[in-house]
């Protein structure tokens, strides 16, 4: 593909946040979207701003027909998909024994069912065409979990886990696949996004309850501006070699390298322990090496 043939893009949750300023982004940037949302009607103006280039979709990721008629509808529309992006989501936000099942398992159904289903509809549009790019919202909490967010990171941290297995079983195919690791930005997760137990436990007041008011506090604050952050996924999707994972601001980067330094650390620790656990003259490498 040259510069000048606009890329198709498959947006999802396009309606707020990140996907909303990735949508009029990629509009401003030349290329066709297809935006889908739960109310395709909140991108009305966008539709009538760019007529030609976009169209918006009504998709519900927990309800796999309507992924189906989405893609569908991208093909029908422009022929072809180029990038997919699995943005709709949510944060349920709670300690661990707080949150309901029917919360925990809706937040799976959203986040980790939803975007998986989307790829498993889209690889074989991809696969045809022996390109594409994926890029699936993670979050600095897809590589580092917090109190009062389990829930929420779990979903992600799965994301991140059949990203990173898919990447390896598509390159070769000439589909690309990034992760995408936000930190704090000023989106609506800290606000109308953000789902909070109807009863909080004083047991865990000091420890995810401050969390949760930390998050709470934070709303409108955030530090991350979503234009840039759409600017820089552009940039990854124009990139010969696009990272697996973006981390986007400061403080989702100095999280995930404080993380990593943790983990090495404490890998270092207990190395011996963890090696002396071979069969005697065992020969042992890295798994998948």
């Amino acid at each position: 593909m040259t510069e000048k043939t606009p890329r198709v893009w498959f947006i999802t949750g396009s309606s707020t946040g990140f996907g909303r300023s990735l949508t009029e982004a990629v509009l401003k940037h030349g290329d066709r979207v297809v935006a889908t949302a739960r109310k395709p009607e909140q991108l009305d103006d966008l539709i009538q701003q760019y007529p030609a280039a976009a169209k918006a979709v009504r998709l519900d990721v927990t309800k796999p027909q309507e992924v189906r008629d989405a893609i569908k509808a991208t093909i029908d529309a422009f022929g072809r998909i180029d990038v997919v992006v699995n943005n709709a989501g949510y944060g349920s936000i709670g300690a661990i024994e707080e949150v309901s099942d029917e919360a925990i398992r809706y937040q799976f159904e959203t986040n980790v069912f939803g975007a998986l289903d989307v790829m498993r509809a889209v690889l074989p549009t991809l696969r045809h065409q022996q390109s594409g790019h994926i890029l699936n919202i993670s979050s600095v909490g897809g590589f580092v979990s917090f109190g009062a967010s389990g829930i929420y990171c779990a979903t992600k941290f799965a994301l991140e886990a059949f990203s990173e297995a898919l990447a390896q079983e598509v390159a070769h195919l000439r589909i690309k696949v990034t992760i995408v690791e936000p930190g704090a930005f000023r989106t609506d997760f800290n606000g109308r996004s953000l789902a909070a137990p109807d009863t909080l436990m004083d047991e865990y007041a000091s420890s995810s309850g401050a969390m949760l008011q930390w998050l709470k506090d934070m709303d409108g604050k955030q530090p991350g501006d979503p234009d840039k952050a759409a600017a820089a996924m552009i940039q990854v999707v124009e990139s010969d070699n696009p990272p697996l994972r973006l981390a986007l601001g400061a403080d989702a980067v100095e999280t995930i390298a404080a993380k990593l330094e943790s983990v090495k650390a404490e890998l270092d620790v207990w190395k011996q322990v963890s090696v002396d656990t071979a069969f005697e003259g065992a020969v042992v490498g890295a798994i998948g090496g």
